[in-house]
């Protein structure tokens, strides 16, 4: 039997969507903020690493195929566990399956100052990657939970804007703490931020239909997409529709773009142009900060066509074709010789990525029912992250043995993009949506 907290009514109806009126509450974009919160820190912890991998070389003596495998480590975890995490969020809920993630990854992020050997770092690394990979299933299904299918697209770009907020905050907040006080508690304080979201969290949450300040319109607002059923369904199924298949291999085909921004622009940026710790924060914001801007205008573009009478298949697609096209220009990277020429390159990129991700994180809630949106998310990032790591490990290697020859990276870099959407619109050319029972 339906929820009847799911069913449309004449209130959703009625709501104002789409000429500019407001709804009596607006509760789902505190959800929003709290989601890009998570987002912001997730992204401060990760990219820590990357930022001190210069220091850390000099300091604790690692190679360029160790830290390789230090990458490696973070992105394998985050692979395996994204299939957990997604698997565990559509049966426990997102409300716990969220402050697990973020309670988890912030003992790891902060552990990884106990470290002194490659290994050990390696192994801070695995346990992060446990828990961050929480945060986009996670997420990601919320956003279903809370919004009809017309306002996804956007309400995901506006989270998943976060990753550039924390890219951008972490060059400036991370070099001072070294400089200040030492790389040991650069780790230990950006950690410490993901309990005070994790409070935050467990006292403003609740489901829609349960929370005090959603008012029955907006209620009905979010629920006015056709019903869906509740009954769960394995990951083992999910593999048999190529709509997860699509969703996967655009994911592992282009998240390892990004993978590569995050870990390894600053040692380039260290090793090409002599730029020293306490000077990255410039060059590294610039990219962020132009690439928090694609992300929102990435989900808006689809989902201005989408209001104005497009399909939901051929606006999704244009947004993605218009973010692909912003990525090649990165083959020029390594024929610049000024850094900011460089630098205006990946930051175009890196905007073009995140309003890509806006887009495909949205392709798995416009195919599949929410109850599933957790564990295909699970599934893409799995396949995302099986992709990183094995980029990261290429990377590390070429590099080493190629003396720091990046030009084939560049390369790989601008056409992936293009050719995980051929390969997406080969295999789901309507986007159709799943009939899972």
């Amino acid at each position: 039997m339906a929820n009847p907290n799911e069913l449309p009514g004449r209130a959703a109806l009625d709501a104002p969507t789409e000429t500019g009126g407001k709804l009596p509450s607006n509760y789902r974009w505190v959800v929003v903020a709290l989601l890009f919160f998570a987002t912001t820190i997730n992204y401060i912890d990760r990219q820590v690493l990357g930022i001190l991998a210069e220091t850390l070389e000099q300091e604790i003596g690692w190679s360029e195929a160790e830290y390789g495998f230090i990458v490696m480590s973070f992105q394998f975890a985050y692979a395996l566990a994204l299939l957990g995490f997604g698997f565990i969020v559509d049966r426990i809920g997102t409300k716990s399956g969220y402050a697990l993630a973020v309670g988890w990854w912030s003992l790891a992020a902060m552990a990884h100052a106990l470290a002194r050997t490659p290994l050990g770092f390696a192994f801070a690394r695995f346990g992060l990657g446990l828990g961050e990979a929480g945060n986009f299933p996670t997420a990601v299904k919320t956003v279903a939970e809370w919004f009809p299918k017309r306002e996804r697209a956007f309400a995901t770009g506006l989270f998943n804007s976060g990753s550039n907020i924390g890219a951008i905050a972490a060059p400036i907040v991370v070099p001072w703490l070294t400089v200040t006080y030492g790389w040991y508690e650069a780790f230990v304080v950006t950690g410490a931020l993901g309990f005070i979201w994790v409070i935050a969290w467990l006292l403003m949450y609740r489901s829609p239909a349960l929370h005090p300040r959603v008012s029955p319109e907006e209620l009905a607002y979010i629920n006015s997409d056709p019903p869906e059923s509740e009954e769960k369904v394995s990951w083992l199924k999910l593999l048999k529709y190529r709509q997860t298949w699509a969703f996967a291999i655009g994911k592992m085909l282009t998240d390892p773009i990004w993978w590569f921004y995050l870990f390894w622009l600053p040692k380039y940026l260290q090793e090409g142009y002599g730029i020293q710790l306490t000077a990255l924060a410039a060059p590294l914001v610039t990219v962020y900060l132009i690439s928090d801007a694609g992300s929102i205008v990435g989900g808006w573009i689809s989902s201005f066509l989408i209001k104005r009478g497009w399909s939901v298949n051929a606006g999704r697609k244009t947004a993605m074709l218009i973010m692909a096209l912003g990525v090649t220009p990165m083959i020029l990277s390594s024929f610049l010789d000024s850094m900011w020429g460089v630098i205006l390159i990946v930051a175009l990129a890196a905007a073009s990525h995140q309003g890509w991700s806006a887009n495909i994180f949205t392709f798995s809630s416009d195919m599949f029912p929410k109850r599933a949106v957790g564990s295909v998310v699970g599934i893409g990032g799995f396949a995302g992250a099986m992709g990183g790591m094995a980029f990261a490990s290429v990377t590390g290697l070429w590099l080493e043995y190629s003396g720091g020859n990046y030009l084939p990276l560049f390369f790989v870099c601008g056409f992936a993009y293009l050719i995980a959407l051929a390969i997406m619109h080969f295999m789901v050319p309507r986007l159709e949506p799943v009939t899972l029972d």
